[in-house]
């Protein structure tokens, strides 16, 4: 595989690659992902969206997108050209109204305000060029419209199993705090009701909450452990 932009995303490993096919992935992941963002919208989602899916993979949050949101387009971009070829599969598949542009979030080919919803979901930690990204989105956000952003933190992502498997720019990697304060520079607006730290199995390297499922332990409180994810549903303000 060859990324499109090569100097702004760090491309997948085989092994990941076909994980982000897996019913894992799918159900686990995506799925849950979706669902807790849906909670986290201070009003309504906007009705009939224009809905853009950054670094949108394989095309498997489609199916998630559209029950959850009704949007009237997808359109999803993603640096990789596989990706994008299997994403337009992904979408004819299950009759979904998506255009599918082999581009980079540091570089998004749509005009200034043209979108409703933005679904960033495990695609930050890949990109080289972070804030470029971010104030891509931020351009192409209509005002009043929102950044649906779930992210794993440099936890997770530095830990053994994960630098095994997967590949990722490891000086860029962030905190839950440390991406909180990224949005809120570029100028999103958002308070504790629009975040979730959840603390998923999966995202637990060390042992993937073995003892906690066992029922030999309690999971550790909000604020005695380090935050392995991150989700937030945040604004652009209105003018």
């Amino acid at each position: 595989m060859n990324n499109f932009y090569s100097l702004t995303y760090v491309e997948e490993t085989k092994f990941g690659f076909a994980f982000l096919r897996t019913h894992t992935w799918q159900h686990h992941v995506l799925r849950v992902a979706i669902e807790d963002l849906t909670n986290l919208f201070p009003d309504k989602p906007p009705q009939d969206p224009l809905l853009l899916d950054v670094g949108c993979g394989q095309g498997k949050s489609f199916k998630y997108l559209q029950a959850s949101f009704q949007p009237k387009k997808i359109i999803g971009i993603d640096a990789d050209p596989l990706s994008v070829k299997l994403s337009q599969l992904e979408a004819q598949k299950n009759n979904i109204n998506a255009e599918v542009i082999g581009a980079d979030c540091a570089k998004i080919p749509l005009e200034d305000s043209s979108v409703d919803i933005i679904f960033c979901h495990q695609t930050f930690h890949h990109l080289v060029e972070q804030e470029l990204g971010l104030k891509e989105f931020y351009r192409v956000l209509k005002p009043g419209g929102y950044l649906l952003f779930a992210e794993s933190t440099k936890y997770y992502i530095d830990t053994w199993v994960i630098r095994l498997f997967f590949r990722h720019p490891m000086h860029v990697q962030k905190s839950a705090k440390e991406y909180l304060s990224m949005l809120s520079r570029q100028g999103f607006i958002f308070d504790n009701t629009n975040i979730a730290y959840p603390y998923l199995w999966w995202s637990r390297a060390k042992d993937f909450g073995l003892l906690e499922r066992l029922k030999l332990r309690k999971p550790p409180a909000i604020g005695q452990r380090k935050e392995t994810l991150v989700n937030a549903v945040v604004r652009k303000p209105l003018l």
